[in-house]
């Protein structure tokens, strides 16, 4: 009878474990609209902020995972600066496995030279660093899947379609204690991790795709977030220098995406 009752008790521990992870994972799937609210009120603080910034700085490493057409994922890494003077000055730079780009746009010439290729190329395009943003992404295929977050007002170019939030508390990027919060669209899935304080600067974004097979995700991780007068400097044109001058729809290694995904084909 003793044997029966611990058997009986261990029974009813493990139901309850199994009901508590249950619970708990329909908690993160079905987010109450309190969490949605304060996601969404972090998220506009944090756009608030840096839209509020008219110049800033900040170097990162990025991180891409694709799939081939054999179904692997693989991942490649690339790090960068960016220093951006608003509203229609900006400069980044990506030194990764694929290329070696230094890319300046001084709000009326975009100019990109491609140091390990040593070729050059430029295009006269006028406006605001939102309209380049566009530009890139509809005219020359550059993905940029984070410019988003440099646009005047990322809340609105990034709240737009999103069907759901979450607010998942703390958490600590490089000893910066972070807001974690996830926001889910149609077609993709993405968190992001906010600095606590009187600077609610991006720490990490991380995107992941859901309408490809094995879900290919981006991640940027920011550092060394500076903000101020003078923050980005005055360099915001590129010259040729003795590098081969191309058409800019012939420059190889404009974004890292395009070139990788011809791995996978269309997926």
């Amino acid at each position: 009878m003793k044997i029966k009752i611990t058997s009986a008790v261990g029974l009813l521990r493990s139901y309850a474990a199994a009901s508590a992870m249950v619970a708990a994972a329909t908690v993160l799937s079905l987010p109450s609209s309190a969490e949605e609210s304060d996601a969404k009120a972090l998220f506009k603080a944090m756009s608030d902020y840096i839209a509020g910034q008219n110049e800033l700085s900040f170097s990162y490493d990025a991180s891409l995972e694709i799939v081939t057409a054999d179904m692997m994922k693989v991942g490649f890494a690339s790090s960068g600066t960016v220093a951006l003077a608003r509203p229609d000055k900006i400069r980044v730079t990506r030194t990764g496995g694929f290329a070696d780009v230094d890319m300046a746009y001084d709000g009326s010439v975009l100019s990109v030279l491609g140091k390990k290729l040593n070729v050059f190329t430029s295009a006269e395009t006028k406006g605001s660093i939102d309209e380049l943003i566009d530009t890139l992404r509809f005219e020359y295929g550059a993905e940029a899947p984070a410019a988003d977050l440099l646009s005047s007002n990322p809340y609105d170019a990034m709240m737009s379609n999103v069907t759901s939030a979450m607010d998942l508390g703390s958490g600590v990027i490089r000893g910066q204690m972070c807001d974690h919060l996830a926001f889910r669209t149609r077609e993709v899935d993405w968190q992001i991790w906010i600095a606590q304080g009187d600077r609610p600067y991006p720490c990490r974004l991380e995107i992941t795709s859901k309408l490809t097979a094995m879900a290919p995700s981006y991640r940027i991780d920011v550092s060394d977030w500076k903000s101020g007068a003078g923050i980005a400097g005055n360099s915001f044109r590129i010259e040729s220098g003795s590098a081969k001058v191309v058409k800019i729809d012939e420059f190889e290694g404009l974004d890292e995406v395009k070139p990788m995904l011809s791995e996978g084909a269309e997926q």
